[in-house]
């Protein structure tokens, strides 16, 4: 470090292991790296410049004055957003979009097939001790393959979901807010991962013909952040246009969905099922009408876990470490005006 270079300091509120703080240290001699996620002193704040932040934990503005960017330990920001500190012009956020692509989009795939093999039916008849004969009338399948996949919101998670569906041979529609932008750029990804390039969807509908998409699916996965703009975006309008037979799944944000909307399908049958990790209230509250559905599998917000989180969002962190220190554009920067 010359004269003129200052030194960076830097707060990571979070738990990595010591081999992954070496990594974030070798990427400049600039760096001062200090990790501590509770009871942090007010003198460490104050000389902060990038901020790794995770568990919700958002200082206040007047404790952290040098403050320039932080980094979420998670994909969604609206949390974020709603606090000061992520208001702020001089800040900016990036996110760890891109890390949970592989497990959510398995995820996905797994309910798929869930509802395609009729595994419902056979877990009901298991804890009945129910051995069913002429079981090919009760459990015959619907093949993945030639079904039709609508995904809503195109960024990481939703292309690797396209590529997956895609080597099971089904055809895939998308819908995303800016269908003139079909590459995906700016963001962390794996390689060989996902569509970068948009290329997979037979055809990519904009955010106002979601309705237009999903009268062809036979599987409707959305993987959608949330913002101001698009709470409650899927609702009876999407929901009536679906088929009779067609299956709902939710990994993104349960907010954009019009839960009260998704009931009323549910029940009615209008729709065949739905697979639903995110609810808007989270804990579901025991008596929400959802879990009394006998066509509905409730997970609790998990879709996005993986052994190898913290891992992965080492590596988005590193190389935003990196670009930082040479001034360069840093990755998976959020859109104080879009929320994602």
């Amino acid at each position: 470090m010359t004269e003129t270079e200052k030194e960076i300091r830097v707060l990571i509120a979070a738990n990595f292991d010591e081999e992954t703080l070496e990594k974030f240290r070798a990427v400049s001699p600039l760096l001062s790296i200090h990790q501590q996620s509770r009871d942090i002193p007010d003198g460490i704040l104050a000389e902060i410049e990038i901020l790794y932040s995770a568990n919700g934990y958002y200082p206040p503005p007047e404790k952290v004055p040098n403050l320039r960017w932080l980094q979420l330990n998670s994909a969604g920001a609206e949390n974020v957003l709603r606090q000061p500190v992520g208001q702020q012009d001089h800040v900016e956020v990036t996110s760890a979009s891109g890390i949970h692509a592989t497990q959510m989009a398995e995820y996905s795939m797994m309910m798929m097939l869930a509802f395609s093999q009729n595994l419902l039916r056979m877990l009901e008849h298991q804890s009945q001790s129910l051995w069913v004969h002429e079981s090919w009338r009760h459990y015959v399948p619907w093949p993945l393959r030639d079904r039709t996949l609508g995904i809503v919101g195109y960024g990481s998670i939703g292309r690797e979901i396209a590529r997956l569906a895609a080597a099971f041979g089904m055809k895939v529609l998308a819908c995303k807010r800016d269908v003139m932008k079909p590459v995906l750029s700016g963001r962390f990804g794996e390689e060989g991962l996902g569509d970068p390039e948009g290329v997979i969807p037979e055809r990519i509908y904009p955010a106002e013909a979601i309705a237009d998409m999903v009268v062809d699916c036979d599987y409707v996965v959305a993987a959608m952040p949330l913002s101001e703009h698009n709470q409650a975006f899927i609702g009876e309008t999407v929901f009536s246009a679906m088929k009779p037979d067609a299956h709902f799944i939710n990994v993104g944000r349960g907010a954009v969905v019009d839960e009260a909307a998704l009931f009323h399908a549910l029940q009615a049958k209008q729709i065949a099922g739905a697979a639903l990790d995110v609810f808007a209230q989270e804990p579901l509250p025991k008596d929400s009408p959802f879990w009394q559905l006998d066509n509905v599998i409730i997970t609790p917000h998990v879709s996005g876990n993986s052994q190898l989180y913290q891992e992965k969002a080492a590596l988005i962190f590193e190389e935003n470490l990196r670009r930082y220190v040479n001034k360069l554009p840093l990755l998976n920067r959020v859109s104080k005006t879009q929320g994602y």
